[in-house]
Protein backbone atom coordinates (compact mmCIF):
# COMPACT_ATOMS: atom_id res chain seq x y z
CA UNK A 1 0.00 0.00 0.00
CA UNK A 2 1.20 3.21 -0.76
CA UNK A 3 2.25 5.84 1.65
CA UNK A 4 0.38 9.18 1.78
CA UNK A 5 3.26 10.85 1.12
CA UNK A 6 3.61 9.04 -2.40
CA UNK A 7 0.07 9.44 -3.00
CA UNK A 8 0.55 13.20 -2.46
CA UNK A 9 4.30 13.64 -3.98
CA UNK A 10 5.55 15.16 -0.70
CA UNK A 11 5.99 14.65 2.91
CA UNK A 12 3.75 16.46 5.66
CA UNK A 13 5.32 18.05 8.75
CA UNK A 14 3.50 17.46 11.97
CA UNK A 15 3.63 20.86 14.25
CA UNK A 16 1.91 19.41 16.76
CA UNK A 17 3.05 15.83 18.68
CA UNK A 18 4.18 14.45 22.07
CA UNK A 19 5.74 11.45 23.48
CA UNK A 20 6.10 9.39 26.27
CA UNK A 21 9.01 8.15 28.00
CA UNK A 22 8.46 6.61 31.20
CA UNK A 23 8.10 9.36 33.36
CA UNK A 24 4.66 10.89 35.45
CA UNK A 25 2.71 12.87 33.48
CA UNK A 26 2.91 10.29 30.47
CA UNK A 27 -0.07 9.08 28.96
CA UNK A 28 0.38 6.03 30.68
CA UNK A 29 0.10 7.90 34.18
CA UNK A 30 -2.75 10.19 33.98
CA UNK A 31 -5.29 8.59 31.74
CA UNK A 32 -7.44 5.65 32.65
CA UNK A 33 -6.42 2.70 33.58
CA UNK A 34 -8.52 0.51 31.10
CA UNK A 35 -7.06 2.81 28.28
CA UNK A 36 -3.23 2.48 28.91
CA UNK A 37 -2.79 -0.04 26.35
CA UNK A 38 -5.02 1.72 23.70
CA UNK A 39 -3.23 5.65 23.52
CA UNK A 40 0.18 5.53 23.97
CA UNK A 41 2.91 7.53 22.14
CA UNK A 42 6.04 6.61 22.57
CA UNK A 43 9.35 7.61 20.86
CA UNK A 44 9.70 4.53 18.64
CA UNK A 45 5.82 4.09 18.40
CA UNK A 46 5.65 8.16 16.95
CA UNK A 47 8.33 7.51 14.46
CA UNK A 48 6.57 4.04 13.55
CA UNK A 49 3.68 5.75 12.95
CA UNK A 50 5.48 8.77 10.76
CA UNK A 51 6.99 5.66 9.02
CA UNK A 52 3.54 4.53 7.92
CA UNK A 53 1.93 7.51 6.06
CA UNK A 54 5.31 9.33 5.02
CA UNK A 55 5.54 12.15 7.91
CA UNK A 56 9.00 13.72 7.59
CA UNK A 57 9.34 15.55 10.76
CA UNK A 58 7.47 16.03 13.62
CA UNK A 59 7.34 19.25 15.89
CA UNK A 60 6.98 18.20 20.03
CA UNK A 61 6.71 18.52 23.92
CA UNK A 62 6.63 15.49 26.09
CA UNK A 63 3.38 14.58 27.50
CA UNK A 64 4.63 15.15 31.45
CA UNK A 65 5.81 19.00 30.52
CA UNK A 66 1.67 19.77 29.43
CA UNK A 67 0.22 17.33 32.35
CA UNK A 68 1.82 18.46 35.08
CA UNK A 69 3.25 21.69 36.76
CA UNK A 70 6.66 20.24 38.29
CA UNK A 71 8.21 18.30 35.45
CA UNK A 72 8.12 21.21 32.98
CA UNK A 73 11.41 22.26 33.36
CA UNK A 74 13.32 18.66 33.40
CA UNK A 75 11.03 17.45 30.55
CA UNK A 76 12.69 20.75 28.12
CA UNK A 77 15.57 19.61 28.99
CA UNK A 78 14.94 16.04 28.19
CA UNK A 79 13.58 16.84 24.97
CA UNK A 80 16.36 19.10 23.66
CA UNK A 81 19.09 16.60 24.23
CA UNK A 82 17.04 13.86 22.71
CA UNK A 83 16.50 16.19 19.62
CA UNK A 84 20.48 15.13 19.14
CA UNK A 85 19.66 11.59 18.36
CA UNK A 86 16.48 12.00 17.03
CA UNK A 87 17.04 14.06 13.53
CA UNK A 88 13.12 14.11 12.39
CA UNK A 89 12.28 15.43 16.04
CA UNK A 90 11.71 19.14 16.90
CA UNK A 91 11.15 20.60 20.01
CA UNK A 92 8.49 23.18 21.32
CA UNK A 93 9.42 24.76 25.26
CA UNK A 94 6.95 24.56 27.33
CA UNK A 95 6.39 27.57 29.45
CA UNK A 96 4.03 27.72 32.80
CA UNK A 97 3.59 31.05 33.86
CA UNK A 98 3.36 29.96 37.76
CA UNK A 99 7.10 28.48 37.01
CA UNK A 100 9.19 31.87 36.29
CA UNK A 101 12.04 29.82 35.68
CA UNK A 102 10.61 28.17 32.53
CA UNK A 103 10.68 32.01 30.74
CA UNK A 104 14.76 31.88 31.33
CA UNK A 105 15.09 28.80 29.95
CA UNK A 106 12.55 29.19 26.93
CA UNK A 107 14.43 32.19 25.68
CA UNK A 108 17.87 30.21 25.62
CA UNK A 109 16.02 27.24 24.05
CA UNK A 110 14.95 29.14 21.38
CA UNK A 111 18.58 30.16 20.52
CA UNK A 112 18.20 26.42 19.18
CA UNK A 113 16.68 26.25 15.41
CA UNK A 114 15.06 23.10 16.25
CA UNK A 115 12.70 24.63 19.18
CA UNK A 116 10.04 26.10 16.66
CA UNK A 117 8.64 27.96 19.57
CA UNK A 118 6.55 28.40 23.16
CA UNK A 119 4.30 25.75 23.82
CA UNK A 120 1.54 26.64 26.36
CA UNK A 121 -1.82 24.55 28.17
CA UNK A 122 -3.63 26.93 30.21
CA UNK A 123 -6.06 24.00 31.51
CA UNK A 124 -3.62 21.27 32.47
CA UNK A 125 -1.50 23.49 34.43
CA UNK A 126 -4.29 25.24 35.98
CA UNK A 127 -3.82 29.07 35.27
CA UNK A 128 -6.64 31.62 33.73
CA UNK A 129 -5.15 32.67 30.48
CA UNK A 130 -6.90 35.95 30.23
CA UNK A 131 -4.99 36.71 33.82
CA UNK A 132 -1.65 35.28 32.84
CA UNK A 133 -1.40 36.21 28.96
CA UNK A 134 0.03 39.45 28.72
CA UNK A 135 2.85 37.98 31.12
CA UNK A 136 3.12 35.22 27.96
CA UNK A 137 2.41 37.18 25.16
CA UNK A 138 4.52 39.90 25.84
CA UNK A 139 7.59 37.58 26.77
CA UNK A 140 6.61 36.40 22.92
CA UNK A 141 6.38 39.51 21.56
CA UNK A 142 9.68 40.18 22.66
CA UNK A 143 11.45 37.61 21.04
CA UNK A 144 9.59 37.70 17.93
CA UNK A 145 8.63 33.85 18.87
CA UNK A 146 5.48 31.62 18.16
CA UNK A 147 3.28 30.61 20.80
CA UNK A 148 1.36 27.03 20.15
CA UNK A 149 -1.55 26.89 22.55
CA UNK A 150 -4.24 24.45 24.09
CA UNK A 151 -8.12 26.49 22.83
CA UNK A 152 -9.75 28.29 26.00
CA UNK A 153 -10.92 31.72 25.61
CA UNK A 154 -10.63 31.50 21.40
CA UNK A 155 -12.77 34.64 20.89
CA UNK A 156 -10.62 36.42 23.05
CA UNK A 157 -7.20 35.70 21.77
CA UNK A 158 -7.39 38.45 19.29
CA UNK A 159 -6.80 40.88 22.32
CA UNK A 160 -3.41 39.64 22.76
CA UNK A 161 -2.92 39.23 19.10
CA UNK A 162 -3.61 42.46 18.31
CA UNK A 163 -1.56 44.05 21.32
CA UNK A 164 1.55 41.38 20.50
CA UNK A 165 1.85 42.09 16.70
CA UNK A 166 5.59 40.68 16.98
CA UNK A 167 4.21 37.32 18.23
CA UNK A 168 1.96 34.34 16.16
CA UNK A 169 -0.09 32.18 18.08
CA UNK A 170 -1.34 28.98 17.00
CA UNK A 171 -4.70 27.56 18.35
CA UNK A 172 -4.56 23.67 18.73
CA UNK A 173 -7.26 21.56 17.57
CA UNK A 174 -9.41 23.45 14.76
CA UNK A 175 -12.93 22.22 15.96
CA UNK A 176 -15.89 24.91 15.44
CA UNK A 177 -16.25 28.71 14.64
CA UNK A 178 -14.64 29.84 17.45
CA UNK A 179 -10.92 29.11 15.72
CA UNK A 180 -12.45 30.69 12.78
CA UNK A 181 -13.42 33.89 14.73
CA UNK A 182 -10.30 34.65 16.17
CA UNK A 183 -8.31 33.71 13.24
CA UNK A 184 -10.16 36.37 12.00
CA UNK A 185 -10.37 38.73 14.59
CA UNK A 186 -6.35 39.55 14.68
CA UNK A 187 -5.75 42.32 12.43
CA UNK A 188 -1.89 41.86 12.27
CA UNK A 189 -2.84 38.25 10.83
CA UNK A 190 -1.18 36.60 13.44
CA UNK A 191 -3.21 34.39 14.61
CA UNK A 192 -3.18 30.22 13.16
CA UNK A 193 -4.88 27.27 13.80
CA UNK A 194 -3.59 23.30 13.79
CA UNK A 195 -5.80 20.47 12.81
CA UNK A 196 -4.32 18.06 15.50
CA UNK A 197 -6.73 16.09 17.56
CA UNK A 198 -10.10 14.52 17.11
CA UNK A 199 -12.19 17.75 16.17
CA UNK A 200 -10.82 17.66 12.42
CA UNK A 201 -13.10 14.92 11.90
CA UNK A 202 -15.91 17.14 12.12
CA UNK A 203 -17.61 16.62 8.51
CA UNK A 204 -16.93 20.92 7.26
CA UNK A 205 -14.17 21.80 9.56
CA UNK A 206 -11.65 22.00 7.79
CA UNK A 207 -12.89 22.65 4.62
CA UNK A 208 -15.71 25.98 6.51
CA UNK A 209 -11.78 27.27 7.89
CA UNK A 210 -10.29 27.31 4.52
CA UNK A 211 -13.30 28.90 3.10
CA UNK A 212 -13.34 31.58 5.75
CA UNK A 213 -9.95 32.11 6.24
CA UNK A 214 -7.42 30.75 3.58
CA UNK A 215 -5.13 27.91 4.21
CA UNK A 216 -2.05 30.03 4.85
CA UNK A 217 -2.92 30.21 8.45
CA UNK A 218 -3.67 26.56 9.07
CA UNK A 219 -0.91 24.28 9.83
CA UNK A 220 -1.07 19.69 10.11
CA UNK A 221 -0.65 18.38 13.48
CA UNK A 222 -1.57 14.44 14.54
CA UNK A 223 -1.33 15.49 18.70
CA UNK A 224 -1.01 11.71 18.32
CA UNK A 225 -3.73 10.57 17.40
CA UNK A 226 -3.63 8.39 14.15
CA UNK A 227 -1.75 9.68 12.04
CA UNK A 228 -3.60 7.22 8.88
CA UNK A 229 -6.60 9.93 10.14
CA UNK A 230 -5.04 12.83 11.04
CA UNK A 231 -3.30 13.04 7.19
CA UNK A 232 -5.61 11.66 5.41
CA UNK A 233 -8.58 13.93 7.14
CA UNK A 234 -6.17 16.84 5.31
CA UNK A 235 -5.13 14.79 1.88
CA UNK A 236 -9.02 13.81 1.28
CA UNK A 237 -10.59 17.33 2.28
CA UNK A 238 -12.48 18.68 -0.10
CA UNK A 239 -10.12 22.01 -0.79
CA UNK A 240 -7.63 22.59 -3.75
CA UNK A 241 -4.73 20.68 -3.99
CA UNK A 242 -2.52 23.41 -3.30
CA UNK A 243 -4.51 24.02 -0.43
CA UNK A 244 -3.80 20.46 0.98
CA UNK A 245 0.32 21.30 0.51
CA UNK A 246 0.01 24.54 2.71
CA UNK A 247 -2.09 22.47 5.28
CA UNK A 248 0.26 19.65 5.29
CA UNK A 249 3.61 21.36 4.42
CA UNK A 250 4.15 24.72 3.09
CA UNK A 251 3.39 26.32 5.85
CA UNK A 252 5.42 24.89 8.09
CA UNK A 253 8.12 25.75 5.94
CA UNK A 254 7.23 29.14 5.62
CA UNK A 255 6.67 29.68 9.34
CA UNK A 256 9.72 28.50 10.46
CA UNK A 257 12.43 28.05 7.99
CA UNK A 258 15.40 27.66 9.63
CA UNK A 259 14.02 24.61 12.01
CA UNK A 260 13.13 22.53 8.41
CA UNK A 261 16.36 23.10 6.57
Amino acid sequence: MKKISEILGYAPIDIHSHIDHGVLGDRTDYIEEWETNVHFCTREFVKTEYDNVGIEIGAMSTYSSVARNDTVFEENIYLNKLLDDEPRFRQWAVVNPDREETFAQAEELLKDSRVLGIKIHPSNHGYDIMKKGDEIFSFADSLGATVLMHPIEERSMPVFANRYPNMRLIIAHLADEKFVDAMLGAKHGNIYADTSGGASSKNNVVEYAVSRVGAERILFGTDTYSTAFQTGRIAFARISDGDKFRILRGNALALFPKAFE
